[in-house]
């Protein structure tokens, strides 16, 4: 199935999982973020919180195509666990997601193929315990006009069923929509043609 240009796909809520292989425990957890702030933010209480762990290690991505990721072995041997961590971010095809697997030592080594199963198996368990979901990219916009265009511009938002907040109707009129970005096109052509009409792009989310 082809992914509408708007769209991308992104778990729901927190979730965590577990995998265990002679002795050690790796305990994982899957977070819904929006940027990096907010990733620094849980990977530091997690490690306050599990500060007796020996390893804690993560993957990320960021961005409606994924253009924005990371992956951390902290202190695992290169290559043996954010980078598994992050496969199974990319293998579900997910995006706006960070992934923290946290490790405690059993006392026996596992090496490099037996680390590369446990972070993926402990990544996997977290996606597989939240749910997965479609979220539409909408662009926010602020828009500027006269009482004599408000007719006019009421309409183009009816029309397309635009979502409004924001209203200011002092001596200049402006208020706050949302398009889905697929559309925005066909609105902001449709805005343009009406006479003494600004409009500010604010955000995409």
């Amino acid at each position: 199935m082809v992914r509408q240009k708007d769209t991308y796909k992104t778990i729901g809520k927190v979730s965590s999982g577990l995998f265990k292989d002679k002795g050690s425990k790796f305990i994982s957890f899957a977070f819904p973020v929006r940027d990096e702030e907010e990733i620094a933010g849980i990977i530091s209480g997690l490690r306050k919180e599990y500060h007796d762990a020996r390893h804690h290690c993560y993957a990320w991505s960021l961005g409606y195509e994924g253009e924005s990721f990371r992956y951390n072995d902290d202190g695992e041997p290169s290559g043996t666990a954010g980078k598994p961590v992050f496969g199974q971010i990319r293998s579900f095809g997910l995006r706006n997601i960070l992934i923290v697997v946290i490790r405690y030592f059993g006392g026996t080594k596992l090496g490099v193929r037996g680390l590369i199963n446990a972070y993926k198996g402990a990544a996997q368990d977290a996606i597989e315990n939240n749910t997965i979901i479609t979220s539409i990219i909408y662009d926010h916009y602020r828009i500027y006009f006269g009482y004599e265009q408000m007719n006019d511009v009421m309409r183009t938002l009816k029309e397309y069923d635009l979502s409004q907040r924001e209203h200011d109707f002092g001596l200049t009129c402006s208020l706050e929509f949302s398009v889905r970005a697929s559309l925005k096109d066909m609105v902001m052509s449709q805005l343009e043609k009406i006479k003494d009409v600004e409009t500010d792009f604010l955000y995409r989310l």
